[in-house]
């Protein structure tokens, strides 16, 4: 196991045609985030509403707590690097949020796979061949524009683009880049660190 993770890190752009067919595993680990990720959803949505509150001094700022809800899609793409595992990662964390007793109601599956999508974005649009920091960071960008997005059309369609929208979507932006794209790839390297991904390539590259 050593040896694997110090092999050299050119295998964080490794070809996705290397693996793009789904197996067993991958399906399994992909369904395990998005089961854990449900729960961390459930209790996040706990916490917004006493978190925010003390951000109401300058409404837009809430975004800057949207990045846990845009984790999964992320870290699903950076450990499993098979297109489609961000939608099925967050789309199945939203339903179980939705199981636990989500406040948002069934718009929450939506969220689940829109934000899903935007993160898949991200990879599609490297291809799927690289799986290092600049990748984690433009998925954590396209995530965090894909819940803006949703989110100004459906809830703050009224409000001013400059006043509210444009720094609610910069705020969102960050959070996902720092929550789901930083911290999504140090949980992934650090698991790597523990052996636990031996069967997939993000174990098998040095972290």
């Amino acid at each position: 196991m050593a040896g694997q993770a110090v092999r050299p890190s050119s295998d964080a752009t490794e070809p996705a045609a290397a693996g793009t067919r789904w197996r067993t595993v991958d399906i399994v680990v992909t369904a395990v985030l998005g089961v854990a990720f449900g729960v961390v959803f459930w209790a996040w949505n706990l916490a917004f509403g006493p978190l925010s509150a003390p951000l109401a001094f300058l409404a837009p700022l809430v975004g800057i707590l949207n990045g846990v809800y845009l984790m999964p899609g992320v870290v699903a793409g950076l450990l499993v690097r098979k297109p489609g595992a961000a939608v099925f990662a967050s789309t199945l964390a939203a339903a179980v949020s939705l199981l636990f007793g989500s406040p948002y109601g069934g718009i929450i599956i939506v969220y689940g796979l829109v934000q899903g999508v935007g993160g898949e974005l991200g990879f599609l649009l490297t291809r799927y061949r690289s799986f290092g920091w600049g990748t984690a960071v433009l998925a954590g960008v396209t995530a965090g524009l894909s819940t803006s997005i949703l989110d100004n059309s459906l809830y703050y369609s009224d409000l001013s683009f400059f006043g509210f929208k444009l720094p609610y979507t910069v705020f969102t932006v960050i959070s996902s880049v720092l929550l789901a794209g930083i911290v999504g790839l140090v949980l992934v390297r650090a698991l790597a660190r523990t052996g636990a991904l031996s069967s997939f390539a993000a174990g098998r590259t040095r972290v």
